[in-house]
């Protein structure tokens, strides 16, 4: 069996590697892959914004079956491409994927049907934000600016006071920091709880939880600094108490692959919901199409089926009756990022120490923004760098293991969160 992975994240590491534990897979190929990928896969330089060429390509290497990792190809749909050549595709469709794609098709949706959510107002010009303000609607500060567009993990802000918050509202409307994404934005109110990731696989028609996570937006420790694609994350035993799950399942998971189905889109791969375990109940925060990132490289490592099993399931639409086994150990993810990140993240400096972290027991390292130069040296190419993961017996455990091997890797800059796995400070 030929498989291909689009992405070249930590996420696509922890996918290949795990696809791979599988005998009857033959061959998997990557797109673009990074230096840890090409040690397990065959990488090929090709574009993620060219769906129908991705497509065209996987037919042609005779791929079995195709799974995309990083949320742009899904939104400018990939998924369809592959539908349109007869090709198996793990990803929803375009249309189905604007519940990351836009947040502002995301929070309607959510009021449409009656998922709980923070309350929120949709702008265009600082003058109608300041309208919003003026109304109470928000009751208050904090308040939560969100660009409506991808951003890449960065496009969410939290200001404290309004004067605040309108520097961050005319850096994106009128400046455009971050282009398109912030043409239109999302105000929200702010809420405070306890952060956790809940993911499902789906085939449109049945689903399937994945074990909780939680990750770690900001730069860091305390929850300080600017928002990145994820400082870090761990996942648990018991994270959720039962009852709390099947709440989440009844009435988020549930009315929102049902209310796209009403609305004529059906869900097909991995819906990420990122919740607040708030006091009024569960909200959500955000939806992702897709397997989180750094959650992937703690979520994976517990997966006891085997990857291609469920991939292949929910392809096929066979997803029904099969059960998920998981390992009871936990699972705990440091992430190291590149000096400068996430605003300038430095590449080229040379990396060191993997091969003494890899010795390290229950050690798994994901790489994300690696290469190699021209001399073969291995170098930092992106804004995160490695994933260190670490198993244990116990949560304490697996921190300790993935802080003992993330300090023998150095790169200059290295930077990453002290407190992962610790708990996470309510707003």
């Amino acid at each position: 069996m030929k498989v291909l992975v689009l992405g070249g994240g930590g996420r696509e590491s922890a996918m290949v590697w795990k696809i791979l534990q599988a005998a009857r897979v033959e061959k998997v190929y990557c797109v673009p892959g990074n230096a840890g990928i090409a040690r397990m896969a065959e990488c090929l330089d090709l574009d993620l914004k060219k769906p129908d060429k991705l497509a065209a390509v996987a037919k042609d290497l005779g791929i079995h079956l195709t799974v995309c990792g990083p949320e742009q190809p899904l939104v400018m749909g990939v998924a369809d491409a592959f539908t349109r050549l007869g090709l198996r595709f793990v990803g929803p469709s375009r249309a189905a994927a604007c519940l990351e794609g836009s947040k502002v098709f995301a929070k309607e949706f959510m009021s449409r049907h009656h998922i709980p959510t923070a309350t929120f107002a949709v702008c265009e010009t600082v003058e109608e934000a300041e309208d919003i303000f003026d109304s109470n609607l928000l009751d208050g500060f904090p308040v939560v600016v969100k660009a409506d567009g991808l951003a890449a993990g960065k496009g969410v802000f939290i200001a404290p006071d309004r004067e605040q918050a309108l520097e961050v509202i005319r850096g994106l409307l009128v400046e455009r920091r971050l282009g398109e994404a912030g043409r239109r934005i999302v105000l929200e109110e702010c809420l405070s709880g306890v952060e956790t990731s809940f993911l499902v696989f789906t085939d449109g028609k049945a689903m399937v939880p994945l074990v909780p996570a939680r990750d770690y937006k900001r730069l860091g420790d305390g929850d300080t600094g600017p928002n990145t694609g994820g400082m870090g994350a761990y996942s648990s035993p018991d994270m959720l108490e039962p009852g709390l799950q099947r709440k989440i399942l009844r009435h988020i998971v549930q009315p929102t692959l049902t209310g796209l189905q009403s609305e004529g889109t059906t869900f097909k791969g991995v819906l990420y919901v990122g919740l607040m375990l708030t006091e009024q109940g569960p909200k959500v925060l955000e939806y992702n199409v897709r397997l989180g990132d750094p959650e992937a490289q703690v979520i994976l490592p517990r997966l006891k089926t085997p990857f291609i099993d469920v991939l292949t399931a929910i392809a096929d639409g066979t997803l029904e009756g099969l059960e998920l086994n998981w390992s009871d150990e936990s699972a705990v993810c440091v992430v190291l990022a590149a000096d400068g990140y996430p605003e300038a993240p430095v590449s080229g400096h040379p990396i060191t120490g993997l091969e003494k972290a890899e010795l390290h027991p229950g050690v798994l390292l994901f790489h994300a923004g690696t290469k190699r130069d021209e001399a073969g040296q291995l170098v930092t190419s992106g804004g995160r760098v490695i994933g260190v993961t670490a198993l244990g017996d116990t949560l304490a455990q697996a921190r300790q293991r993935a802080y003992a091997a993330a300090a023998e890797i150095e790169f200059a800059g290295k930077q990453y969160r002290k407190d992962i796995a610790s708990p996470l400070p309510t707003p």
